[in-house]
């Protein structure tokens, strides 16, 4: 009998057996063959997903914090100017993390459960002189996704260097790093990636490493600084052993098998049934009587923010979904904590599990006495998954 309740909040996700066993495998010296060969093969898949051809990838043991870490630490230098672009908690998160390394930041912050105006962006960038922008492509907080294709062709208009906060979209949301003339876009590996907590990821162009290269300062930060990653990335892109920091081995050997698991699958295939499963989610939300924080159009493939019904608290609604079979997340964002709850679809979810969660959710909202018809969710959500 299966004795485990579905894990269903956006990150850390439901990962596939094969990395899991490449997790559980005996570690091995970071310097010997087999690990180099490894290490190597999941840089090189890593440009192939996130379609950045000529980019650099960079893998750290840390979380996607770091990664934003490593971006700012980077390109900013004291005096520069950066906008930030920020649809929640962790697009709010990068305007304390650039000050610190000096910029001088300016925010566009969307409403809650709105995306940014693109067009006051526009305006931002044409009435001053930005080195950096960033954006967060799905804020976790509030399930908004932003066009991170408008944001990269803006950033190219305007000769400014763009960062994508990619840790709740990359691997489940389109991202054409390349084609987008994205500079940066970085994330963890708990999430779409699928692979368990521990590394920070980030695919860099090769105009963002040229800036870099002509820093006037010292990056500020030691742990993160490219100076100590890139020559160890370029060695074992080689198959050459190196070191500065012992690498996070069996993480970085799941990391190798769910990109090739990515891949197998293909990236249009992959990105259409993230599509479906967001869209289904919603289907049931709706059909369910339930209205989500992000408003129509802005709607995350990769995790779901529904708002609690009238009389339904999170304290007695979450632990009810939990016992019917599934984990949910409760609300992040602080100014609506306790008005919504998140329900992540992403990586190795598949349709079945949505169709779990929905009846789980179905069932617990019935034991908080909120009326609806039985049954309605998961027929509507059936009916996108399999119509």
């Amino acid at each position: 009998m299966k004795d485990r309740t579905l894990l269903m909040i956006p990150g850390p996700i439901e990962f596939e057996p094969a990395v899991l066993q490449a997790l559980g495998a005996p570690t091995t010296s970071h310097v010997s063959p087999g690990f180099i060969e490894v290490f190597g093969r999941a840089l090189e898949r890593m440009r192939d997903v996130w379609q950045a051809p000529t980019g650099q990838p960079f893998v750290l043991a840390g979380s996607g914090t770091l990664a934003m870490d490593c971006a700012g630490a980077n390109l900013v230098e004291p005096g520069d100017r950066a906008l930030v672009l920020s649809t929640g908690v962790f697009g709010d998160r990068f305007e304390d993390l650039l000050a610190r390394y000096g910029a001088e930041v300016d925010v566009i912050r969307a409403p809650i459960g709105e995306t940014v105006d693109f067009e006051a962006v526009d305006s931002a960038l044409r009435g001053s002189s930005y080195k950096l922008m960033t954006a967060t492509h799905v804020d976790t907080s509030t399930a908004v996704r932003v066009d991170a294709e408008r944001f990269g062709a803006l950033g190219r208009a305007h000769e400014v260097f763009t960062v994508l906060d990619g840790v709740c979209s990359v691997a489940g949301e389109e991202i054409r790093q390349e084609a987008w003339g994205i500079d940066v876009v970085l994330t963890a590996s708990q999430k779409a990636v699928g692979v368990p907590p521990g590394l920070a990821l980030l695919v860099v162009s090769q105009s963002a490493l040229c800036a870099w290269g002509k820093r006037r300062s010292r990056v500020a930060n030691y742990y993160a600084d490219w100076e100590k990653w890139l020559p160890i990335m370029a060695s074992y892109e080689k198959r050459v052993p190196s070191y500065f920091g012992t690498p996070a081995v069996n993480l970085v050997a799941a990391l190798d098998v769910s990109l090739g698991q990515i891949l197998e699958e293909g990236l249009e295939t992959r990105f259409d049934r993230h599509r479906r499963l967001g869209t289904a989610c919603r289907a049931a939300i709706r059909a369910l009587g339930l209205v989500q924080v992000p408003a129509e159009g802005c709607e995350a493939n990769t995790l779901s923010a529904p708002r609690y019904p009238a009389g339904v608290r999170g304290g007695d609604l979450l632990p009810a979904i939990r016992e019917a079979g599934a984990i949910l997340a409760g609300g992040l964002h602080p100014e609506i904590r306790s008005e919504y709850f998140r329900i992540g679809h992403m990586g190795a979810t598949k349709p079945g599990d949505v169709l779990a969660t929905v009846g789980a959710i179905e069932a617990g909202l019935r034991a908080c006495g909120h009326t609806f018809d039985s049954g309605a969710g998961v027929a509507a959500a059936q009916s996108i998954l399999f119509g």
